[in-house]
C-alpha cells in the first residue's frame, strides 16, 4: 500500500511485514522532502515511524485515545490517519498544523504542543472511560526530554494509585530534547538505555528452565517471583516499578515486531503500563542523524541531497546571543539560565564562553524561575532566557518567588506576540497583560536591535526588582533612530501639527512609522512615540495624550490587559479624555499562518491602520483637542 492510499490507521492491519517496511521508508522519505521545503520538526518525526505504526496497529484510533507529549512527533501520526495531501503546505494557512489539532482529525483529542502535559490528560481521559464503564484504552506518547518537567512526575504519581486505568505510556527515549536532555532523572533512563539486559536473559532462562521436565515450570515461577530484585540488579527500572507501575522494555524503538509486541503485552495487562522504546532522533536520514546541534529537530528549508539549511538573515534571537556574550565579558555576575533551549534562545554561545555560568534546566519553566531567584539572592544577576509563550508556565514564580523577595533577574523572551507558524500555542501574546499585575516589575520592548542591546545592558543593572525584554520571531527591521526626547520615551516621528499621537510599543515601531507616512500623505499630523519601557507607564505618555486630538496605541499583544490598557487606565486616573483607540491582537487562539498574513488578517498591517485612523479624525472633526466629553468615552469604536 501506497502512502497516498491510506486512509485510516486499520490500513496497517492487513500489510506484510515487507510491506510496512516499504511504508516505513516512503514515510521517511516523504518527511524529508516536505520539511525541505517548508521547514518543520524533522527529527523527532523520522525517529517515531516504526513507533507510530506499530501504535496505530495494536490500538483502535479514535476509540481508543493517543495523546502525544508537545506534538513534535505526530507528523506520522497525521500521515497514517490520512492527512498526507495537508503536507503541502505543512505549518502554512489552509496546510495542516505542526502539532495535533481537533479541526484537523477525530483522531487528534488534545492540540498538545506545550510539553511534560500528556500524562495529565491521559490520566483524566483513562479515569473517566474507567468511571463510564467503557471498554477503551489511552495511550501516551512522551519523549523529546519531556520527562524532566515536574509535571509529567506529578502525572506519574497519580496514575500509579489508579489501577483500574487502561493507559499505556509510551516513552519515547532519544535522549534529546533540542539538545541532549540533562539532569539526574536522564540519568536514569540512561541507565536503562545502555543495560538492556534483563528481558533477553529473563527470555533464555525461561526456555533452559521450561525444558526441564517436572521441576522446569515451578522453578521458573519462582524466579520470576523474584523479577523485581532481578530487574533491579541488571537494568535500573525499579525507578518506575517503586511507583507501583508496570515496566516493559527496553525496547528496540525502530524494531516494528518488537514494539507491536511489547504494546500488545502493555495493553492486555489492563492497568498503566510504561513502555520504553529506545530511538534515534532523525533516524533514517544521515544528515539528521549526524547533525550536532539538535539532530534536525526543526530545521528551517534544506537541500535533501546535502542536508545544508537555506541561509538567512540575521534574526532577533542572534542580536541577542552577541550581546548576551559581551554582557557576559563585562559582567563576572551574570548568569544565564534556560528551559531546555539552549540553541532556539540563543544562549549556545554564552555557555560555550561560560560554561560554569550557564544553566539548563530542562523543561523546567517553574524550577528556572525559582532558582534565578535563589542565584539573585546569592549575589548574580541571573538571565532567564525563554519563548514568551513559556513564561505563562511559570507565573506564580514570577509573582511570588522573584517579585515578591524583589530579586533582580531578568527574563528575556524571544518569540513575543505573533508568531505564526506553530499556531495558537506558541503566539507570545499574553506575556504583557499577564506581567502587568506584577508588582515592581519592569518591562521593556525593544523595536529594533541597537534597543534590544541597550535595553538588555539596562535590565541587568536593576538589582532590586524583576525585568523583562521581550522581542518577536523573525528578521528584525533596521535600526529606528529617535529624533527626539519626551520623559523616558523615543521621539521617532513629528510631523506637522499635534494631531494623531501613536504610542508604539515595542516591534510595531517599524508599523507605526509606516502609518504615519500615509497620514503625512493625508495632510495629518503625527507623532510617534516609543517608550521603550512599556511597564510601568512614563508619565511622558499622559502629558503627551493632553497635547494631541486622538490617540493610538499600537502593540503585538493581546488587548486585554496590555499596554495600551493600562494605558487608558493611566490616562483615566489622570483626567485626561483624548480619544483612544486601542490597537493589538484579538483575544482568541490564532491558528497557524505566517506572521505577516495574520497581522494583515486581525488589522494590524500599516494599510487598515492608517485607514481607521482617518476615519477616526474625520469623525472628530471640529472637536477641540481635548474632549470634554466623560472619561468612559475615550475609546473610540
Amino acid at each position: 500500500m501506497r502512502l497516498e492510499q491510506l486512509e485510516s490507521p486499520r490500513d496497517l492491519r492487513g500489510l506484510t511485514p515487507s510491506e510496512l517496511d516499504g511504508l516505513a521508508a516512503e514515510i521517511r522519505d516523504f518527511l524529508v522532502r516536505t520539511c525541505a521545503r517548508t521547514g518543520g520538526h524533522l527529527g523527532p518525526n523520522l525517529g517515531v515511524v516504526e513507533l507510530t505504526m506499530a501504535i496505530h496497529r495494536t490500538f483502535d484510533s479514535p476509540r481508543d485515545r493517543v495523546v502525544f507529549d508537545t506534538g513534535h512527533q505526530a507528523y506520522v501520526h497525521k500521515l497514517l490517519t490520512g492527512r498526507m495531501p495537508g503536507f503541502e503546505k505543512l505549518r502554512q494557512e489552509g496546510g495542516v498544523s505542526g502539532y495535533p489539532s481537533q479541526s484537523e482529525s477525530e483522531h487528534d483529542v488534545v492540540e498538545n504542543s506545550h510539553a511534560s502535559t500528556a500524562l495529565s490528560y491521559a490520566d483524566g481521559l483513562a479515569k473517566a472511560y474507567a468511571i463510564r464503564g467503557e471498554d477503551r484504552h489511552v495511550v501516551a506518547v512522551i519523549g523529546d526530554g519531556a520527562l524532566t518537567g515536574g509535571m509529567a512526575w506529578e502525572a506519574l504519581n497519580n496514575i500509579a494509585v489508579s489501577p483500574q486505568s487502561r493507559l499505556v505510556i509510551v516513552v519515547n527515549d532519544n535522549g534529546r530534547s533540542y539538545t541532549p536532555t540533562i539532569g539526574g532523572l536522564t540519568n536514569a533512563l540512561t541507565r536503562l538505555r545502555t543495560n538492556p539486559r534483563y528481558e533477553p536473559l529473563l527470555d533464555q532462562v525461561k526456555k533452559r528452565l521450561n525444558a526441564v521436565p517436572g521441576v522446569g515450570p515451578a522453578a521458573y515461577d519462582a524466579l520470576h517471583a523474584m523479577k523485581k530484585g532481578l530487574k533491579d540488579a541488571l537494568a535500573p527500572q525499579g525507578l518506575f516499578e517503586d511507583l507501583g507501575l508496570k515496566y516493559v522494555g527496553p525496547v528496540d524503538g525502530h524494531d516494528r515486531a518488537a514494539l507491536e509486541q511489547s504494546l500488545a503485552s502493555a495493553k492486555r495487562f489492563n492497568g498503566p503500563v510504561i513502555v520504553h522504546a529506545i530511538t534515534r532522533k532523525g533516524f533514517g536520514y544521515d544528515a539528521a542523524e549526524l547533525h550536532e546541534a539538535d539532530q534536525f529537530h526543526s530545521p528551517g528549508p534544506f537541500d535533501v541531497d546535502s542536508g545544508v539549511e537555506t541561509p538567512r538573515e540575521r534574526i532577533w534571537t542572534d542580536v541577542f546571543a552577541d550581546e548576551m556574550v559581551r554582557l557576559g565579558e563585562r559582567r563576572k555576575d551574570v548568569v544565564a539560565i534556560t528551559a531546555a533551549m539552549m540553541h532556539p534562545v540563543g544562549l549556545h554561545h554564552f555557555q560555550a564562553r561560560f560554561p560554569e555560568r550557564t544553566f539548563d534546566v530542562g523543561i523546567a519553566e517553574q524550577h528556572a524561575t525559582t532558582a534565578a531567584a535563589g542565584l539573585a539572592m546569592g549575589g548574580l544577576h541571573p538571565v532567564v532566557a525563554l519563548y514568551a509563550t513559556f513564561l505563562n508556565r511559570a507565573f506564580d514564580q514570577v509573582l511570588m518567588d522573584v517579585a515578591l523577595h524583589k530579586c533582580g533577574v531578568t527574563f528575556v523572551l524571544d518569540r513575543a506576540g505573533v508568531t505564526g507558524d506553530d499556531g495558537a500555542s506558541h503566539n507570545g501574546m499574553w506575556d504583557m497583560s499577564i506581567l502587568q499585575v506584577v508588582p515592581g516589575l519592569r518591562l521593556a520592548a525593544p523595536r529594533d536591535p541597537a534597543r534590544l542591546r541597550e535595553l538588555l545592558d539596562e535590565a541587568v543593572e536593576v538589582a532590586d526588582a524583576p525585568t523583562v525584554v521581550r522581542f518577536p520571531k523573525g528578521v528584525p527591521p533596521a535600526d529606528i533612530e529617535a529624533v527626539g526626547k519626551r520623559g523616558g520615551c523615543d521621539v521617532l516621528v513629528r510631523n506637522g501639527t499635534r494631531e494623531v499621537l501613536i504610542v508604539s510599543h515595542g516591534a510595531m515601531a517599524a508599523t507605526a512609522v509606516d502609518v504615519a507616512e500615509r497620514l503625512v500623505a493625508q495632510g495629518i499630523g503625527v507623532t510617534v512615540v516609543d517608550p521603550r519601557w512599556v511597564k510601568p507607564v512614563d508619565p511622558a505618555l499622559v502629558e503627551l495624550a493632553r497635547e494631541h486630538r486622538l490617540l493610538v496605541s499600537l502593540e503585538d499583544n493581546g488587548r486585554v490587559g496590555g499596554c495600551g490598557a493600562m494605558l487608558l487606565t493611566a490616562l483615566n486616573d489622570a483626567g485626561v479624555t483624548t480619544p483612544f483607540r486601542l490597537h493589538g491582537i484579538p483575544q482568541e487562539f490564532l491558528g497557524h499562518a505566517k506572521r505577516a498574513v495574520i497581522l494583515e488578517r486581525i488589522g494590524l498591517a500599516p494599510q487598515a491602520l492608517a485607514r481607521g485612523i482617518v476615519e477616526d479624525m474625520a469623525a472628530l472633526s471640529g472637536q477641540p483637542a481635548e474632549s470634554s466629553s466623560p472619561s468612559t468615552s475615550s475609546s473610540l469604536s
